[in-house]
């Protein structure tokens, strides 16, 4: 192909470039292509995970199809997989024994199953998400109390380790303790310091079963809610504006914004009891305190 390229010979007088890769069989677009600068495994990975978060379902050769196709990277499989496995993307669809449970002792039972969750600092819920910086990647873990949808603490880290969460814990300790803290089943979550931890702090440990992210629902919606209102709409230099806006972020959430299901009252309202009537889902807030929270 690239020999035939070479013969093709734009100042010729008789042939125009139409006809020369005609006879060729050379594809005209090809003359007008050149490659883009070849992206170190930081960058590329932050493009493999902008293809990803919007396409959940694809996998490594998908992904490189469309690096290829629509990015025009030059980039074989072979790498993407590496960058996928290092950074724990894979593609989200059902596979066998989804609902078979990972052995251990440090495993537990999920205890939301059809429990009415009635007051705050009944039920807990932790995870981890990531955080894109120009250069690598930051680690957000958050507590979020299930009944009021308060943030009750979070941390921000390079590492991807146990001690953020249990960091994040000692803070949010500080001010209550849950009954129940709920997560999934992630080596920080069924670590040996995870789960003495919660013990020796009379907290009872529960965690989602495998594949089964709509157990820890409320902490994925905030997730969604930071990203997409405030991550994904400001560009981050460094560690410290990064900080700066999830603190920024998490302060609006809880005392700023309203959540329909809490009848358009703010998870700090429902949290510090100043809103103690039952929460009814169907019945619409009144003009006046729509007007109150504005």
């Amino acid at each position: 192909m690239e020999q035939r390229k070479a013969a093709l010979d734009s100042d010729n007088p008789q042939l125009s470039l139409r006809k020369q890769c005609k006879l060729l069989e050379v594809c005209r677009s090809s003359l007008y292509y050149k490659p883009t600068e070849k992206l170190d495994d930081c960058e590329l990975l932050n493009l493999i995970r902008d293809i990803w978060q919007a396409h959940t379902f694809y996998g490594y050769r998908k992904i490189t199809a469309v690096l290829k196709e629509e990015y025009r990277q030059i980039v074989n499989r072979k790498r993407v997989h590496r960058l996928m496995q290092i950074a724990g993307i894979r593609a989200i669809y059902p596979k066998p024994n989804l609902s078979k449970k990972r052995q251990g002792d440090s495993v537990r039972e999920y205890l939301l199953k059809d429990l009415e969750i009635v007051a705050p600092d009944q039920v807990w819920m932790v995870d981890i998400t990531y955080l894109k910086l120009k250069s690598r990647f930051v680690y957000l873990v958050a507590f979020i109390d299930v009944y009021s949808r308060y943030i009750v603490s979070w941390g921000l880290s390079y590492d991807l380790g146990t001690e953020n969460s249990l960091e994040a814990l000692r803070l949010g300790l500080i001010h209550a303790k849950p009954e129940i803290i709920n997560s999934d089943q992630g080596c920080q979550y069924t670590s040996e310091a995870w789960i003495n931890t919660l013990t020796e702090s009379d907290i009872k440990i529960s965690h989602d079963g495998v594949g089964r992210w709509a157990d820890n629902i409320y902490i994925e919606r905030f997730w969604r809610s930071i990203k997409y209102e405030s991550i994904h709409l400001n560009e981050f230099d460094n560690y410290g504006e990064l900080y700066l806006g999830v603190r920024n972020y998490i302060d609006f959430y809880n005392y700023k914004r309203p959540h329909q299901s809490l009848k358009y009252k703010t998870p700090a309202v429902i949290y510090q009891n100043k809103f103690n009537k039952e929460i009814n889902k169907t019945e619409e807030p009144t003009d006046a305190e729509i007007t109150n929270l504005i």
